[in-house]
């Protein structure tokens, strides 16, 4: 029986530090079901534990599955502001008369910069985004 507690707390702290890692690469879509999926194994090994009479061992892995599973669902959600057509136009870097071939091309560039895998952020990237919408938005 002393074998499935050791077992168990290993699970709970492999799947705490791979969470930490997970949370440091936001592009991996599926760490959230994931983790919600190892903290709701520690939650049922909690309850195992209570049924045997284990409550600290209860205690510590319901703990640690409910901190899993909370922070899998921690996500902040990012939402792009409004921008104006002169911020749009700095932003792509194009004039007041540029063709919507002018603007993808520059959309292209900027977002070669921005982009989170090019060593920009999220924000960068959405920013660039909404420039480019809004022009392309005004032409059509």
């Amino acid at each position: 029986m002393g074998l499935i507690w050791v077992a168990l707390a290993g699970i709970a702290v492999w799947a705490l530090v791979r969470l930490g890692r997970q949370t440091e690469k936001p592009r991996r879509g599926h760490w959230r079901v994931t983790a919600t999926l190892l903290g709701a194994v520690m939650v049922a090994g909690a309850v195992l534990a209570a049924s045997h009479g284990a409550w600290l061992a209860a205690a510590g892995l319901a703990g640690a599955g409910l901190y899993v599973i909370w922070s899998s669902r921690m996500r902040p959600v990012v939402r792009s502001e409004p921008i104006s057509e002169a911020d749009a136009r700095s932003v792509l870097g194009v004039g007041r008369n540029a063709t919507e071939a002018e603007i993808r091309t520059a959309w292209k560039r900027a977002m070669a910069r921005a982009h989170p895998d090019q060593g920009g952020t999220e924000g960068l990237a959405m920013r660039v985004n909404a420039a480019r919408d809004r022009l392309l938005g005004k032409i059509r």
